[in-house]
């Protein structure tokens, strides 16, 4: 088995809904994502996934929540922008853009700060 990954970063604000703290008041992050994609076959060249594809497919998904209110963006109109809610949310996103026959995403982990991180995978 083969696992895969790369870092990229998006910029945004959010505000927890009923949060009993400071983060109930709207405020901004630059996190940092790591998506990994794992597989057990390798493309004759001995290529699981181009790094460039994933960067490409990891960069598409971003467009959609780098730059905004979190809390404007569909997906999180009810769920909470938190950064479990958004590892699950670029999973998703990602799965359909990257999974084929030879690998599918693996898990994909938020950091809202350098010392905090939350990963989904299924």
């Amino acid at each position: 088995m083969f696992e895969v990954g790369i870092k990229a970063h998006f910029s945004a604000a959010h505000h927890l809904r009923g949060y009993p703290g400071s983060c109930a008041a709207c405020h901004g992050h630059n996190w940092e994502i790591e998506v990994f994609v794992r597989g057990s076959e390798l493309d004759e060249t001995g290529i699981l996934v181009d790094f460039r594809v994933l960067k490409d497919r990891v960069k598409e998904a971003l467009a959609e929540i780098d730059h905004c209110d979190l809390n404007q963006v569909d997906a999180f109109r009810t769920a909470n922008p938190t950064s479990e809610n958004i590892a699950a949310y670029l999973y998703r996103e990602l799965a359909c853009r990257l999974n084929t026959d030879r690998h599918r995403v693996a898990r994909v982990s938020v950091h809202e700060t350098p010392e905090t991180v939350s990963t989904y995978w299924e």
